[in-house]
């Protein structure tokens, strides 16, 4: 059993409470959804909240009209968020809309998430590229899911509209991360035992391939300034990768 030490006072650590719970819709086995949830993530912004129902469904929602709603009705199965104003452009360069909830439909099993966000000035790291399919604006939202057959789907948060399709790892996708510097690259650890390394604002070109592993991959993360790439897997060994 873990103890604190004598210097901690235990009566003065703020305890956890809980302040709501979002609960995936019942459904048989044969369904979409209704198995485990594997995988949650915020977004970079805390505007949305997403989570993996179980089978081949992630759910997007509006995280502060869902906080909100929390707070006022309490702990309490939330299903219907509604939305709230918030500035945005869409991937179509459309009008700037409200928020509002999207249910996705993978097409395989989720196993991981992750949110990432643009920064325009953060060009492609494919110099030699002068046309690409997307142009993605200031505002963008995109949410990368990890899935059982090794694909890898980019979604746009605002629309629920499919963007990419990235193709190329032969097992299940276990984790997935985003370069904290808006330059929208996306690592993809796998049981495969490799980490790929894609530029979305490359229209989902791969960049690298690492095989430091000699086993399953497990987990991933960069560094604040995303020049350092860590990974863990079965081998119980970090290994660390310095991206240029």
């Amino acid at each position: 059993m873990a103890s604190f030490p004598a210097r901690v006072n235990e009566k003065e650590i703020v305890r956890s409470r809980t302040i709501g719970e979002l609960l995936a819709p019942a459904a048989p086995f044969d369904k979409k959804c209704g198995r485990e949830n594997w995988t949650v993530a915020f977004a970079p912004d805390g505007s949305y909240f997403a989570w993996s129902q179980g089978r081949r469904t992630v759910k997007l929602v509006p995280w502060s009209q869902c906080l909100k709603n929390f707070l006022l009705h309490g702990p309490k199965n939330i299903t219907n968020a509604s939305s709230l104003r918030l500035s945005r452009q869409n991937s179509d360069g459309g009008q700037k809309n409200k928020p509002c909830e999207h249910i996705i439909d993978c097409g395989d099993i989720v196993w991981s998430l992750a949110f990432g966000s643009s920064v325009p000035e953060k060009q492609s790291r494919c110099v030699n590229i002068e046309w690409h399919r997307f142009r993605f604006g200031q505002d963008q939202l995109l949410l990368a899911t990890g899935l059982n057959n090794g694909r890898i789907k980019i979604w746009d948060v605002y629309t629920g509209k499919l963007l990419l399709n990235l193709v190329d790892h032969t097992e299940v996708v276990r984790d997935l991360t985003f370069a904290p510097d808006g330059s929208l690259i996306l690592v993809s650890a796998s049981r495969d035992k490799t980490l790929r390394v894609w530029d979305l604002k490359d229209d989902g070109n791969m960049m690298k391939v690492l095989r430091g592993h000699q086993n399953w991959v497990y987990s991933c993360a960069f560094s604040p300034d995303s020049s350092l790439l860590c990974s863990v897997g079965a081998s119980k060994a970090v290994v660390a990768a310095i991206l240029v």
